[in-house]
């Protein structure tokens, strides 16, 4: 078997954001933004809680105006998920979501207007003990880099970046994170790549506006993937024109599937053929929505016949293969137990949850032995 392929991770300087680490030697974490509207309290709690549902690590908010800013607290006094507060132009409310328990301002300094404006909105952040993240977008340059460069470039977005930074180098603030985001991927791995080697906090990841679930999620994995495979990337969204809680299933699915982050069951199933012995596509559809609450790392694989099904089986969690007139499992790379096609759903989800059940128990043996 081929040894697995470590990625070397760029160095950058670690933050923090509420309780969630980025940079340095932390997990990559996904994220993901509400949809409602802010100042329905009920509305954005309850997404919020759906995305944590799903693993997410942490939650951006828009916040437009007084109001959100207003609702923004209250949301935070219900919700355990760190929360980014997502701010343009007015430094006022900033102040006010810094007040009211945001674990992270994002904003642009350049667009908060006058200088004392935004001294006061990094003096808050300091005082409050949270990051800033500057967030470039290539549909938002200011109108001095689009007269300059003509149209959205690479080099537009770095520009931007790094004049945004040289604000708060100039008051020492150095806790800050940096995206620079744009809805086509050439440009997108263009600036990153320009941008990891000259600054040392860690770097946001996104394709901005990347479209649908389909089309969004092909976009957003080459763009994302490429840059991750090359070390770059502490923090991940992936932008959907989705139910937002999509945007975390696919987040974790690229991280693992380059071996970053491994949290929930990792489904490894053929595309299917006339050699199937049960109907692959419906019978993996079902697991996924069965275990979708499973945030332990699993490896299952449903092949459907003998071709390349012993070989995946054995090297995953669980495993099953076609056969006739019964399909064969495995367990932990062992041959398990026969099981009839009309019966594999249902056993399959048994199996996994069984080893989920014994990973759970292994871990509390080891926090009590290390405790002794």
């Amino acid at each position: 078997m081929e040894p697995e392929v470590t990625i070397k991770r760029r160095k950058s300087r670690q933050i923090h954001v509420g309780s969630v680490p980025v940079g340095g030697d932390a997990p990559i974490s996904v994220q993901s933004m509400t949809n409602t509207d802010t100042c329905d309290v009920d509305a954005t709690v309850a997404q919020i809680r759906a995305l944590e549902g799903v693993g997410a690590d942490i939650v951006r908010v828009s916040v437009p105006t007084m109001d959100a800013a207003e609702a923004f607290g209250k949301i935070r006094k219900q919700v355990s998920l760190p929360l980014v507060a997502d701010i343009h132009y007015d430094y006022k409310i900033a102040l006010k979501v810094a007040d009211e328990g945001a674990d992270c301002l994002r904003i642009n300094p350049g667009n908060i207007g006058r200088e004392d404006r935004v001294r006061a909105v990094i003096e808050s952040a300091r005082d409050h003990g949270v990051p800033i993240r500057i967030g470039v977008n290539a549909g938002s340059l200011e109108k001095e880099l689009q007269r300059k460069y003509g149209e959205p470039t690479s080099d537009a977005l770095v520009e931007s970046a790094l004049r945004h930074a040289e604000i708060l180098d100039r008051y020492d603030f150095q806790d800050f994170k940096v995206s620079v985001k744009a809805s086509n991927v050439f440009m997108t791995l263009q600036a990153y790549r320009k941008l990891a080697s000259q600054i040392e906090q860690p770097l946001h990841l996104g394709v901005t506006e990347a479209g649908t679930f389909r089309s969004g999620t092909v976009k957003s994995s080459v763009a994302l993937g490429g840059l991750l495979m090359e070390g770059i990337g502490d923090t991940i969204r992936v932008s959907l024109a989705a139910d937002p809680v999509e945007e975390i299933r696919v987040g974790f699915d690229i991280l693992k599937s380059l071996n970053l982050r491994k949290k929930g069951v990792n489904i490894i199933a053929c595309p299917s053929c006339s050699r199937q012995n049960f109907d692959v596509i419906k019978t993996v559809n079902e697991l996924e929505a069965r275990l979708e609450d499973i945030n332990e790392s699993v490896d299952l694989a449903v092949i459907g016949c003998l071709v390349n099904g012993p070989g995946e089986a054995r090297e995953v969690d669980v495993g099953l293969t076609g056969g006739t007139p019964n399909n064969l499992s495995y367990a932990d790379g062992q041959k398990s137990h026969h099981i009839k096609s009309e019966n594999l759903v249902d056993e399959l989800e048994r199996m996994v949850r069984a080893k989920v059940a014994r990973q759970r128990e292994d871990e509390e043996k080891g926090v009590i032995l290390r405790s002794e």
